[in-house]
């Protein structure tokens, strides 16, 4: 049964201090009628040292054949060694055996988009001042 529509002037608007969780489920269905499902699917790769401690680590998401490379971290210590560089082929590997369209990332810092290009990825966009005085760098690698 369809609902009345409300003029705006008669209507509750709530502001909330936490995601809404019913909003997101119905934006989520219509998506999946446009789109197709999601799909989602978590990854989380480790790099750790023989006592168990942790090196550095991948994490990502996929969605619609493509994974999002969330978060990506090397102890400072082990950077330069080719630690990213190996989770980064890992996480391509992955999606490449899963059949994804691509891989895609994003960064706040103009040396890590330069090394990220070097292993491949595209910029396709910036958003400057975020946060305040940097740039959000956007990159894509599409897989063959």
């Amino acid at each position: 049964m369809m609902s009345k529509k409300e003029p705006i002037e008669k209507t509750r608007i709530e502001v909330a201090s936490a995601e809404s969780q019913e909003l997101a489920n119905r934006l989520g269905s219509e998506m999946t009628q446009s789109y197709g499902a999601r799909e989602e699917a978590h990854i989380s790769i480790l790099i750790r040292r023989d006592d168990g401690g942790i090196i550095g680590g991948l994490n990502g998401l996929a969605h619609w054949r493509w994974l999002y490379i969330r978060h990506l971290w090397v102890e400072q210590n082990y950077r330069r060694l080719g630690y990213a560089k190996k989770l980064i082929s890992i996480a391509k590997d992955l999606a490449y055996e899963r059949n994804y369209i691509g891989v895609y990332i994003d960064t706040f810092d103009t040396n890590t988009a330069h090394f990220y290009e070097n292993v491949g990825f595209k910029i396709y966009g910036e958003i400057p001042d975020f946060p305040i005085g940097f740039n959000r760098i956007f990159l894509y690698l599409p897989l063959p």
